[in-house]
């Protein structure tokens, strides 16, 4: 358990996760004026986690290992992998969950019995904004976890 615990990189990618959902929760009871913890739960919202979390890992590999090192252009490969995703195939995916829920409601009024849908998840992906405050959060994360601790 130590060995984890003083693993800086793992303990700074963790930290970006964590500082990103408590976040969600803050960005939400400032803008909706509403208080959800679920949300620290979910996928999508403002920051992205994903993004800070690779962030802060690719950050804190950087600043041990120098960005010129192996692990960081594995962890920084990892990241722009993971940040592409998070932008574009799963909001991708939302637009399809919406129209697949509109789809089944449309089914479900044809069919009185014996259809029942659920509707499926559609706040899958991140818009722009929340990837670069993901990444503001993550870097933030990764050089404080780093340098300071």
């Amino acid at each position: 358990m130590n060995v984890l615990i003083s693993n800086t990189p793992l303990v700074a990618a963790f930290t970006g996760f964590v500082v990103a959902q408590v976040l969600k929760i803050i960005f939400l009871l400032i803008v909706e004026r509403r208080f959800d913890i679920h949300v620290a739960a979910s996928t999508g919202g403002m920051p992205s986690s994903h993004t800070a979390t690779v962030t802060a890992l690719t950050t804190s590999i950087g600043m041990i290992h120098g960005a010129g090192s192996t692990f960081f252009a594995i962890a920084l490969v990892f990241s722009i992998v993971v940040i592409y995703d998070a932008v574009g195939i799963r909001q991708a995916a939302g637009k399809h969950a919406e129209l697949l829920n509109e789809m089944t409601l449309l089914i479900n009024d044809l069919f009185e019995h014996g259809f029942k849908h659920k509707d499926l998840k559609t706040l899958l992906g991140h818009t722009y904004p929340q990837v670069i405050a993901g990444i503001l959060v993550g870097s933030l994360t990764g050089y404080l976890m780093t340098g300071v601790f």
